[in-house]
């Protein structure tokens, strides 16, 4: 049996099939990006919840596999030359991923690469500024009186969407006829903006309809619909 012993996430989290991946997650739309991709590719993982409510982020066990606080984290016990490989980040876990699994992201240079460049559109500014109008309009910024910092990221976002809506214009997902890691990164984000930050109506979603049909199409794959609740809740 593998032994994950030297990992000291494991003494908060012990591994009962300390062979598989061990995912540490909560069901955010960074944290979802991973479950649905372990997944769609099949690989045999073991989740575990990362409680936000009792700040296990902050726990010594969990920064010692993330020191940016900051879920998705994995440790994979058959990582790189058959070594555990922790890994943090969801960008790069899903290139890892990707990478491990030979799916979801093209095999040819230049494909890979346009794959990496809407992955990091997703990192660099869908997240971002998804999380900051969340923040200004749902939760304690609604309560400031300056709307300038709101007003903002709503037109920051709206620019986003129609950036996505252009490239989604002639295609069924981001790289073309293929779904992939970067249609796993961005629609868990799109989702979350008309749904859980309830801003749908505030950045005019009816305007984009690619994007509105590709979210469909995402939120259709029976992959998806159980990555979306992985880890469960307590």
């Amino acid at each position: 049996m593998t032994d994950l012993s030297a990992f000291p996430i494991t003494e908060k989290w012990p591994a009962q099939h300390p062979d598989r991946l061990q995912l540490y997650s909560l069901p955010t739309p960074n944290g979802v990006k991973v479950s649905i991709m372990l997944e769609e590719t099949g690989l045999p993982y073991e989740p575990h919840l990362v409680s936000f409510d009792s700040n296990d982020q902050l726990s010594p066990a969990f920064l010692s596999l993330n020191p940016n606080n900051k879920i998705p984290a994995i440790l994979d016990p058959a990582g790189p030359g058959g070594k555990p490989l922790a890994l943090f980040e969801s960008g790069a876990i899903l290139v890892y991923l990707a990478e491990k699994t030979g799916r979801f992201m093209p095999a040819d240079g230049a494909g890979r690469y346009e794959t990496l460049q809407w992955l990091m559109f997703q990192m660099g500014g869908i997240g971002p500024m998804f999380g900051q109008l969340g923040f200004f309009h749902k939760f304690a910024g609604r309560e400031y009186e300056d709307k300038r910092p709101r007003d903002r990221y709503v037109a920051e976002s709206k620019r986003l969407l129609a950036v996505l809506d252009g490239r989604l214009a002639d295609r069924e997902w981001l790289m073309g006829a293929e779904y992939g890691i970067a249609d796993i990164a961005i629609f868990p984000w799109v989702r979350n903006l008309i749904g859980f930050y309830e801003a749908g109506e505030l950045v005019g979603i009816t305007d984009f309809p690619h994007v509105q049909r590709a979210l469909d199409a995402f939120l259709a794959r029976p992959a998806v619909v159980r990555g979306l609740t992985i880890p469960k809740r307590a």
